[in-house]
């Protein structure tokens, strides 16, 4: 019996992102995995902050060179990749000099989100999902964390739906203690719109508040976990009206354990929505 493949995709993973539950999460779940038996790949944005010395990374020439579209422009792509070194679990980094070599992630030092993080949004999940071919690897399921990754499941669902490598592929996303204020660029779903992803599917990127971003990932999603309890619970209420299930790691005992059994029931296709 092969092993199910496990793709995490992350705005940040500890320890090359500062310490919060999004990167602690995004750094244990994938060490559950792997310890249980699951095949895994990690990627996330190669940020200007990161220390490239400190943490060697290096560029994957066979996977970097592809120019990748966004909103009608064309974008390098760089990959980069590194290792976790605790758990020997190899980081692949998405790279591009104009959306991620500033010293900063997603906002700036008065903690006001980029203009662009729209752009840099599609370019980080596209450019994950052409790596993800280029490796000549179909994950069974891909794994979610946090709002900036919320494109993801849309982009595997509409746009790659007829790749082999995702055709048969199942979404988790999980949000966690991370929700700002205000709303991304409103042009977002022209820009999506852009990839052939029809206007009727991007209704809740109208108004791109935190909140909607959320729901448009679960839209697509084939589960949903609530990675805390400051989340709004109308996010909950809307995963139960599309029928998509519903964990709440936070009241686990061990939540990494419970994520992964959920990555199993999931990739069945058993209901387990909470009350």
């Amino acid at each position: 019996m092969s092993k199910t493949r496990v793709l995490f995709v992350s705005q940040e993973i500890l320890p090359f992102s500062p310490e919060s539950l999004t990167a602690a999460s995004s750094r244990q779940i994938p060490q559950v995995a792997h310890e249980r038996g699951k095949e895994t790949r990690i990627f996330m944005p190669r940020y200007g902050k990161i220390n490239e010395r400190r943490h060697q990374l290096h560029e994957v020439i066979r996977l970097s060179g592809m120019n990748l579209i966004v909103n009608d422009s064309d974008h390098p792509l760089i990959i980069k990749v590194a290792s976790i070194p605790q758990i020997r679990l190899q980081v692949y980094f998405i790279d591009n000099e104009e959306f991620f070599h500033r010293k900063a992630t997603l906002t700036d030092d008065s903690n006001n989100l980029f203009e662009d993080n729209d752009m840099r949004m599609i370019f980080f999940t596209k450019g994950v999902l052409e790596t993800v071919k280029k490796l000549g690897w179909a994950p069974d399921i891909i794994h979610c964390h946090g709002w900036f990754t919320s494109l993801m499941p849309m982009y595997v669902k509409k746009l790659y739906s007829q790749d082999p490598h995702f055709a048969d592929t199942k979404v988790v996303f999980s949000a966690y203690d991370d929700a700002f204020e205000g709303s991304l660029d409103k042009t977002i779903a022209q820009k999506v719109s852009f990839d052939h992803i029809p206007a009727s599917e991007l209704k809740n990127l109208s108004d791109p508040t935190y909140n909607n971003l959320v729901k448009t990932a679960i839209q697509y999603s084939d589960g949903y976990i609530a990675g805390h309890e400051s989340l709004d619970r109308s996010i909950e209420e809307y995963a139960a009206k599309l029928e998509v299930p519903v964990l709440r790691s936070f009241e686990e005992g061990d939540p990494h354990t419970a994520i992964d059994e959920f990555f199993d029931a999931v990739h069945a296709g058993k209901s387990v929505l909470v009350d």
